[in-house]
């Protein structure tokens, strides 16, 4: 148990009969009127996000909660499939659970967040960047360094994400999993 005054980005709480993650949160204190607390959250068994409003000093069920390093191996339908590294046992998620799921590769070291009380997988959390390479794009130009236009490329995954005008196929970028961006180019 605790109150909003406990709300941080990423707590898993229980609220209407179901558990959701905290996306966003913003602390209010209007002139008038007591304090209250705005809220994105975002349903961890559909997927649905919502706003809503927390009155200051509300109290809120805190579900606690696990991470485990788990590595994902295949798609299979509607879910992806991960392994424990150190059991091999293999654990099937519902795709609305993993974001970034297009940047994955087999073979990703991801982060399973369980219920502690009863074993259920309610998120992934992907690595912050993954390094991929470019299966398709238009012919770069060389020495095109100048400007900041972009251009769309494909990489090893099926994705699609805008890189510069310098980067060609067979070339490795580093790419942000949070919104799908490109970072840098990778030399190994």
């Amino acid at each position: 148990m605790g109150s909003t005054s406990d709300i941080r980005k990423g707590l898993t709480i229980e609220f209407n009969n179901d558990i959701y993650s905290i996306v966003d949160f913003l602390h209010v204190k209007p002139g008038k009127g007591p304090a209250f607390v705005r809220t994105k959250l975002k349903s961890v068994t559909t997927g649905k996000v919502l706003d809503n409003t927390f009155p200051s000093g509300h109290k809120l069920e805190i579900i606690r909660v696990e991470r485990r390093q788990y590595q994902y191996l295949y798609e299979d339908g509607d879910a992806m499939v991960f392994m424990n590294t150190e059991t091999y046992e293999q654990m099937p998620v519902q795709k609305f659970k993993i974001p970034a799921q297009n940047l994955l590769k087999e073979g990703d070291m991801v982060d399973l967040v369980i219920n502690s009380a009863d074993e259920m997988i309610l998120s992934v959390d992907p690595p912050a960047t993954v390094v991929l390479e470019i299966s398709y794009t238009e012919p770069g130009i060389k020495g095109d360094t100048a400007t900041n236009t972009m251009k769309p490329a494909t990489v090893e995954t099926g994705a699609e994400v805008r890189v510069p005008l310098f980067i060609n196929i067979g070339d490795k970028i580093k790419v942000n999993t949070e919104d799908g961006s490109y970072m840098e180019r990778v030399k190994e």
